[in-house]
């Protein structure tokens, strides 16, 4: 098994400019960046499980509470709460947040909590409908990542983007996973069920 002092002869010490862009607080180009973004990634673990979980609405609806807070509203989803509960064991998560068009990710690390107080509720309401939790995150770490891994992926370039779908519909997908009737499987009968659910 790799070492880690095997891994800095790899790959040697984070350049200075690398190290240095740590900060410990939510300043303009931070709060723009949330501001702007409508996806994000939310990385969570109870101390063996892992699980990252996508979220996204539109762009802003990630709350900049104050310069070390943010809340998170939760919206309705296949009632799993993966994260939710491995929060209640160990509070340390990571996001990502993710721009159209923006090569650059940011990334936060903090603690979370869940709560379900009204008033808080209520500044994550979307379409008059306020949310059943939000998490509040205390922010400890947030740096700008480089937009090498986009760019590679050519992510936002709608040339490198495939024509027709490459995988199996999401109705395909379950079914074969859970060996369910999930009723009609094409793509129409998928973006029913979202017509129906989404606010």
């Amino acid at each position: 098994m790799i070492t880690e002092a095997r891994l800095r002869e790899l790959y040697g010490d984070p350049t200075p400019r690398a190290a240095a862009k740590v900060i410990r607080t939510l300043d303009k180009h931070c709060r723009d960046f949330i501001a702007n973004a409508p996806f994000a990634v939310i990385a969570t673990s109870d101390g063996t499980n892992l699980d990252a979980s996508p979220k996204g609405d539109p762009a802003g609806f990630v709350i900049v509470e104050d310069d070390t807070h943010l809340l998170i509203p939760d919206r309705p989803g296949n009632n799993r709460i993966d994260g939710m509960l491995n929060i209640l064991r160990n509070p340390k998560v990571a996001l990502l947040f993710l721009i159209p068009t923006v090569n650059e990710t940011l990334r936060i690390n903090g603690h979370a909590t869940i709560h379900d107080d009204p008033p808080l509720c209520e500044k994550g309401a979307l379409n008059g409908r306020a949310p059943k939790t939000v998490l509040r995150i205390e922010v400890e770490e947030i740096f700008v990542h480089c937009g090498k891994a986009p760019l590679r992926a050519g992510l936002w370039k709608p040339e490198s983007w495939p024509q027709a779908r490459p995988v199996a519909t999401l109705n395909e997908i379950v079914r074969d996973h859970t060996e369910m009737d999930v009723g009609a499987t094409d793509q129409a009968a998928v973006d029913e069920m979202y017509a129906k659910t989404l606010y």
